[in-house]
C-alpha cells in the first residue's frame, strides 16, 4: 500500500462484506419461501424479505464502488485522499441509513416503489453521503495526476449521484412514475455503473498484467462510448408496455440489442490484456475474479439480456422468471464479481500481507459462479415454461406457479451453493492463513 489514506477502503470493504452476507442469506430465505410460502409469513413477509435482499445488494455494491474508489484514486492521482475523515463520516451515514431502512422494512415503513423503497429521510441521507463522497474524490483528482481511469470513474460516480435524484420524484401518474423510475434503476446498472466497472477493471489490468497505460486507455474509451451510446437509449426496452408511444418499441429494441457490445468489449479487453501482459502477478485469485467478471457479465447482462429484449419477444417474457434469470446473472457477473475482484486484489495490501488463502478464494469463485450459472439455467427453463403456460395458453398465474415447484427447489439448491461460496470468500479474504512454523527454538528460562 503506497498511501496511508487508502486504509479508508478497508472499512468500506468490511461493511460491504457484512451486507453481502446479509444479502445472500435473505436471498436464500426468499428462495425457501418460494417452495414453502407460509414460512415466516407473519414475522418476515415475502415482500419484506425480498426488499431487504435487493436493497442490501444495492447498498453493498455501492459501498464496494466507494471502497474501490478510495483505494485506486490515491494511486492514480499519486497523492493522499483529500479528507479521510470525510470518508469515514460518509460511511457512518450510509450504514446508519441502511440499518434504519431495514428496521423500517421489518415494521412496514417503506415507500413501496421497487428498489427505491427507502423512506425519504434515508434517501436524503444517501444524497448527503454522495455529496461528501463526490467532493472528496473530485478534490483529490483535481489536485493530483489526471488519468483516463480517474476521469471515467468520476464520470460514472457523478452519474450515479445525479440519476439517483430521480428517486425523489414520485408522480401520481403511473406511466410518468415508471418513466423516471427507470432513470434510476436502468441507467444506473446499464449505464453509469458500467463506467465504474470498466475503470476498476482497467486499473486491475494495469496492476495485474503490466500492460502499457496507453493501451488500457484506448480500450477504456471504446468501452465507455459503447456503454453510453447503447445504455441511455436502451432504457426504451422498459417503455414497451407502460403506456408510452409506440416508437419506443423500435428505439428500445435497436439500442438495447446493442447493449451486448460494451460487455463483449470488456471480455476482449481483459483477455487481450492478460495475453499481452508481461507480469506474473502473485495474486492469481484477483486475476481469476477479473476475468470471470467480464465473462459472466457478458453472458448475464449481454446474452441473457438480449434473449428477451426485442419487443416481439418481450411481449411474452416480461415479468416472468426469464427476467429473474437475466437479473441474477447480470448483477453477479458485472458488479458482484467486480467488487469481489478489487477486494481480492486490495486486501493483501490493506492488511500488509502477501496474497493469502488463494486456493479458498478461487474455490469460492467456482462455487458462486457455478451456483449462479445453475440458478440462471433453472430460472430460464422455469421462465420458458411459465411463458408458454401463462402467456400463450392463458392459464392462471397461481396455477402455473404450482407447476414450477421443481424449478424453485432446484433454484433453492443452487442458492445454498452461492451462500456457501460467499461465506467462504469472506473467510478467505479477511482471515489470514496460518503459517506452519518450523525450527522453533525454545526461549531460555527466566
Amino acid at each position: 500500500m503506497k498511501y496511508q489514506s487508502q486504509k479508508v477502503a478497508l472499512a468500506y470493504f468490511a461493511c460491504a462484506m457484512a451486507l453481502f452476507a446479509a444479502q445472500v442469506l435473505f436471498g436464500l430465505l426468499v428462495g425457501y419461501i418460494y417452495v414453502a410460502p407460509n414460512f415466516l409469513a407473519e414475522l418476515v413477509p415475502f415482500n419484506v424479505a425480498r426488499m431487504i435482499h435487493t436493497n442490501a445488494l444495492i447498498v453493498w455494491l455501492l459501498l464496494g464502488f466507494f471502497g474501490a474508489s478510495y483505494y485506486l484514486i490515491p494511486e492514480e492521482t499519486e497523492r493522499e485522499l483529500h479528507s479521510p475523515k470525510l470518508a469515514y463520516i460518509q460511511l457512518i451515514l450510509l450504514m446508519v441509513g441502511a440499518s434504519g431502512a431495514v428496521v423500517g422494512y421489518l415494521f412496514g415503513i417503506h415507500e413501496g416503489r421497487e428498489f427505491l423503497e427507502q423512506p425519504l429521510w434515508v434517501k436524503l441521507g444517501i444524497i448527503v453521503a454522495a455529496l461528501i463522497f463526490l467532493y472528496n474524490v473530485s478534490m483529490t483528482v483535481l489536485q493530483g495526476r489526471k488519468t483516463v481511469i480517474t476521469n471515467v470513474l468520476l464520470l460514472g460516480l457523478w452519474g450515479i449521484a445525479l440519476f439517483f435524484l430521480f428517486a425523489l420524484y414520485n408522480p401520481a401518474n403511473l406511466t410518468v412514475d415508471k418513466i423516471y423510475w427507470w432513470y434510476v434503476v436502468h441507467i444506473w446498472v446499464e449505464g453509469v455503473w458500467e463506467l465504474v466497472m470498466a475503470s476498476v477493471l482497467a486499473f486491475m489490468m494495469l496492476k495485474l498484467t503490466g500492460v502499457d497505460r496507453e493501451v488500457v486507455d484506448k480500450w477504456l474509451y471504446v468501452i465507455v462510448a459503447l456503454a453510453l451510446f447503447t445504455g441511455l437509449l436502451g432504457t426504451g426496452h422498459h417503455y414497451y408496455w407502460i403506456g408510452t408511444p409506440g416508437y419506443w418499441q423500435w428505439i428500445g429494441s435497436v439500442f438495447s440489442a446493442l447493449e451486448i457490445l460494451p460487455f463483449f468489449a470488456m471480455v476482449m479487453f481483459t483477455f487481450i490484456m492478460v495475453w499481452k501482459g508481461r507480469r506474473e502477478h502473485p495474486n492469481k485469485a484477483a486475476l481469476l475474479w477479473a476475468l470471470g467478471c467480464s465473462v459472466l457479465a457478458f453472458f448475464g447482462a449481454g446474452v441473457w439480456g438480449f434473449m428477451h429484449t426485442l419487443a416481439p419477444m418481450n411481449y411474452y417474457t416480461h415479468g416472468t422468471q426469464v427476467t429473474a434469470a437475466h437479473g441474477h446473472l447480470a448483477f453477479f457477473g458485472a458488479y458482484v464479481s467486480m467488487n469481489l475482484a478489487i477486494i481480492t486484489y486490495a486486501m493483501p495490501y490493506l492488511l500488509g500481507r502477501k496474497p493469502y488463502n488463494q486456493v479458498l478464494n478461487m474455490a469460492s469463485f467456482w462455487l458462486m459462479s457455478s451456483g449462479m450459472a445453475f440458478m440462471t439455467f433453472t430460472l430460464t427453463f422455469a421462465g420458458v415454461v411459465q411463458t408458454h403456460l401463462q402467456r400463450v395458453l392463458g392459464q392462471g398465474y397461481m396455477d402455473v406457479q404450482d407447476q414450477l415447484a421443481l424449478f424453485y427447489w432446484m433454484r433453492l439448491g443452487s442458492g445454498v451453493v452461492v451462500v456457501l461460496g460467499a461465506l467462504l470468500f469472506i473467510y478467505a479474504t479477511f482471515v489470514p492463513r496460518r503459517e506452519v512454523i518450523t525450527n522453533v527454538v525454545s526461549a531460555p528460562a527466566e
